[in-house]
């Protein structure tokens, strides 16, 4: 997807809030937007999700499927949430289980018979990062995606991300938090005043080394998403989650079992 020399403003006198925008986000690319409110991140991403128009210039060449999570979820909709999700399903062709893979995985089971009107700010939020996710995205927009969010829905947005992008999706997210930003390879875009600069992305093969190591540890399934937290909250950085292969599965310590396999 292109961004082809972008203008946009909001009514005809009003001041430029992009001007000249022009870059290019690939398959399975994740582009960090950074920069201080009212620069014009919030533009940009709608712009790419097809919620705004240029003025002048063109997207070009934008993903037919689109993941769209604005900052506030707009809750003022005669739904339940779950009526909500599986009304966007439908309306997707997304399978009927979608809806409920996601109210699981998001931790949505206890709202499901509450009107979006009368849900939080971060149970809002959540279900609109599920909507945008019933079916896979070619591209996925996240406009501060953590606000509101608690803890444990907040360490599933990377996750989400790496599983988009590892799908061959791109995604677009604003990020204040930093949460986000260090993710290997990701690129950075910054916008000030109106004004689109793009930072190379640094692989991680050519990072310069640290005096960090990688400690791999192993928890049931229903305990990751705390395990994670804790983690982070004691300073440590999370750089995935995945599932144990059958083989990696041993009975004695690792190390031990490796020394027989040299023998």
């Amino acid at each position: 997807m292109r961004f082809d020399g972008v203008w946009f403003r909001y009514a005809r006198r009003a001041p430029w809030a992009l001007r000249e925008a022009a870059a290019t986000v690939a398959p399975g690319q994740t582009v960090v937007v950074l920069g201080p409110n009212g620069a014009g991140k919030s533009t940009l991403l709608q712009l790419a999700a097809g919620v705004l128009r240029p003025v002048r210039g063109a997207v070009r060449d934008r993903p037919r499927t689109v993941g769209w999570v604005p900052e506030r979820f707009p809750a003022d909709q005669p739904f339940t949430a779950l009526g909500y999700l599986r009304a966007m399903a439908r309306l997707r062709d997304a399978p009927p289980s979608a809806a409920d893979d996601w109210i699981d995985r998001l931790g949505l089971a206890e709202h499901t018979g509450t009107p979006l009107a009368a849900l939080s700010k971060g149970t809002a939020q959540k279900v609109g990062l599920a909507q945008a996710l019933l079916t896979p995205p070619g591209l996925l927009v996240l406009d501060e995606p953590w606000e509101g969010l608690d803890a444990r829905a907040r360490t599933l947005v990377p996750q989400i991300v790496a599983e988009v992008t590892g799908a061959g999706g791109a995604v677009l997210v604003s990020d204040h938090r930093g949460e986000i930003a260090g993710l290997p390879d990701a690129t950075h875009w910054s916008v000030t005043a109106g004004t689109l600069q793009v930072e190379a992305a640094v692989p991680a093969a050519s990072r310069p080394e640290t005096d960090e190591v990688v400690v791999e540890i192993a928890v049931p399934r229903t305990a990751a998403d705390d395990a994670v937290v804790r983690l982070r909250e004691s300073g440590h950085r999370v750089l995935g989650v995945r599932e144990i292969k059958d083989f990696e599965v041993r009975d004695e310590h690792p190390f031990a079992a490796r020394e027989e396999d040299r023998r």
